[in-house]
């Protein structure tokens, strides 16, 4: 067995640290990682993927051996295709067990980029040509999916891609009877200059017990994750090997071990389900469990989720705030007394939803941070200790984290004291060495070489660390980074509008939804349903459609000419909890303030008689704090 080390308190992370990263592990790679499992737990289920969510649904599972064998002759396969050390595989794909194949097959054969197979023609083909892919696996025709086609048209706008690779998941539909055949010829998609084979067909003919190549050490760059949002410019992070480990051999070493199930309903396309999650079990020998190609959105998947959970007797379950709250009013009637734990990131979960969550199901829940520039995981409750409802945790083992205040050109000024805010700085085996357009790298170190995360946090007297709010003004919706450029590109091009400035607006579901504030020419006219159509129509992620639009006289600025979004937050805040307290009943004027320690929060002054309990009912589901002004 593996050591496992119990983690309870900062003590014991220091005890961890006291034995040198590097002698406690010696370089690896993901494949030579992946040896190790497969050695130890051989014949133990490694991956499983069931195509329908029912749970008696037809499943696919492979044991530890088995994914070694089929790992090692996806890495080949890709070698042969021309991919080298330096050479990029694009995987559009949705969950799957060939998306896990390909992912670490393209770690080791190269560098592999996960892309998002909900994106549009467009920022696919943007991404492909940022990253000069050669190989793009993707999905064959299959129905109620559009990804064969987006796929061959984005490949078509790219002239590296040499050759496309298809997946097609009608082998794991028992059956696929000739009544499916019609619907498995979509129109074909524009001409493209790469070759389509067929996944298997290719991999069929290469060794499975050995590679056909060094695959170099654990310092070279083998992923690209894109972050930011979906301009036009995506700004892509690259991976080490080193990150990768160390995001499987933390948690391993602290709760997750060879009789371990995690389900994960989240996207391989994203780092979360990636590296904390897949990672872990191939650094641990756990069993990875994937319901359905969408996850979380994949049909029946919510509704049938506690039956899953009995089905394969999961241990651990992966959520992030949305999924929290759409689970914990389904049927509880399934055997879940296997569940240990529930792991939440992506973004704030309220404290109602935490507390409600934890009474329902008798799941002990672990928030924590990540970032894709850290290669994922940064802090976590320790899951032996207290944790703190709210805060995500302590640094893992070999992560430094400092609350620091740094000028423009990432100079420190200051480092904060205890619940004092300022910018989260990190350190570890995990950080990315930059982005790969060296114009994004200006003001992301700082001068002695911590990464400046761009969030805003606090440490308390305890050492755990809470989240604020956020420098880089990203909108989180359900986990999703939307890019408030994409927003305010758009709007631009609209021939009445002045000035534009997208933000996040709190939502009970998503965590937060767009909309935008809209400064008009002088003598134009728009109106907001005139505006909200022309966005629809010219923002290119539908996610990132405005859900509010609102045309003000003058947007607030600050002193260099920039548009002040503090305020405008401030201003979404108040209206969404003034509309949802009204719609309850319930009348109060909102007042948003910047409070020292838990960033913005909702000041109530009621014009009513309700109750705080009344107030909670409507507010708390919302992640933005609130409290009565005094």
């Amino acid at each position: 067995m593996a050591e496992r080390i119990e983690w309870a308190t900062l003590e014991d992370k220091a005890d961890v640290e006291r034995v040198p990263y590097e002698e406690r592990w010696p370089p690896c790679t993901v494949y030579r990682m992946l040896q190790e499992t497969a050695a130890a737990h051989a014949d133990r289920p490694a991956l499983s993927f069931q195509i329908k969510s029912g749970p008696d649904d037809s499943a696919e599972t492979m044991d530890w051996r088995t994914v070694l064998a089929r790992t090692t002759q996806t890495a080949n396969m890709l070698r042969a295709l021309g991919i080298g050390a330096g050479d990029t595989v694009a995987a559009l794909l949705p969950n799957c067990n060939e998306m896990a194949l390909t992912l670490i097959g393209g770690m080791t054969a190269g560098i592999v980029t996960p892309i998002n197979p909900l994106l549009e023609v467009e920022q696919i083909a943007s991404l492909l040509r940022e990253t000069r892919a050669k190989v793009l696996v993707t999905l064959a025709p299959f129905p109620r999916s559009d990804v064969a086609n987006k796929a061959q048209a984005a490949a078509a706008e790219v002239d590296t891609v040499e050759t496309i690779l298809e997946v097609d998941l009608k082998h794991y539909l028992s059956g696929a009877a000739s009544w499916l055949m019609p619907f498995l010829r979509p129109k074909m998609a524009a001409q493209h200059r790469a070759p389509v084979k067929d996944f298997w067909t290719e991999l069929r003919g290469q060794p499975d017990d050995r590679l056909t190549f060094e695959e170099g050490d654990d310092t070279r760059i083998a992923a690209c994750f894109h972050t930011g949002g979906t301009t036009g410019m995506p700004k892509l992070a690259p991976h080490r090997q080193r990150g990768m480990v160390y995001n499987g051999r933390i948690p391993a070493l602290h709760m997750i071990g060879e009789t371990d199930v995690l389900i994960c309903p989240l996207p391989l396309f994203h780092v979360f389900a990636t590296y904390p999650i897949l990672m872990t079990c191939l650094a641990s020998g756990a069993h990875f469990v994937m319901p359905t190609p969408g996850g979380f959105r994949g049909e029946g998947v919510i509704t049938n989720f506690w039956k899953l959970v009995e089905r394969w007797r999961v241990t651990f379950m992966i959520m992030v705030p949305t999924a929290a709250s759409a689970l914990v009013r389904r049927d509880f009637s399934a055997d879940t007394s296997s569940l240990r734990y529930a792991v939440c990131g992506s973004a704030p979960m309220p404290v109602r939803l935490f507390e409600r969550f934890e009474e329902a199901t008798g799941v002990k829940i672990l928030e924590g941070y990540g970032m894709t520039e850290a290669t994922c995981l940064v802090s976590i409750n320790p899951p032996h200790g207290e944790r703190k409802i709210g805060s995500v945790g302590y640094p893992i083992a070999y992560t430094d984290l400092r609350i620091l205040q740094c000028d423009a050109d990432g100079n420190v000024v200051a480092e904060c004291g205890a619940d004092e805010v300022g910018e989260i700085c990190i350190r570890s085996p995990g950080v990315f060495p930059g982005y790969t357009d060296e114009r994004r790298n200006e003001g992301l170190f700082t001068g002695d070489g911590w990464l400046r995360t761009g969030d805003l946090g606090r440490i308390d007297a305890d050492g755990y660390v809470w989240i604020t709010g956020r420098a880089k003004d990203l909108i989180i919706r359900g986990g999703h980074n939307i890019d408030p450029a994409v927003i305010e590109e758009a709007l631009l091009e609209h021939p009445a509008v002045a000035m534009v400035g997208a933000v996040g607006q709190p939502d009970a579901r998503s965590g937060e939804l767009p909309c935008a504030y809209v400064e008009l020419k002088e003598g134009a006219h728009a109106d907001p349903a005139e505006l909200a159509e022309f966005a629809r129509e010219h923002v290119p992620e539908r996610a990132a459609a405005p859900r509010h639009i609102e045309v003000v006289d003058t947007l607030p600025i600050t002193a260099v000419g920039k548009i002040y979004k503090p305020d405008l937050r401030k201003r979404a805040i108040a209206r969404v909890y003034g509309k949802a307290l009204a719609e309850a009943g319930i009348q109060a004027d909102v007042i948003v303030v910047e409070d020292k320690t838990r960033g913005l929060v909702a000041e109530l002054v009621l014009r009513s008689g309700a109750q705080e309990a009344e107030i909670a009912e409507v507010l708390d589901p919302f992640a933005r704090p609130w409290r009565l002004r005094q």
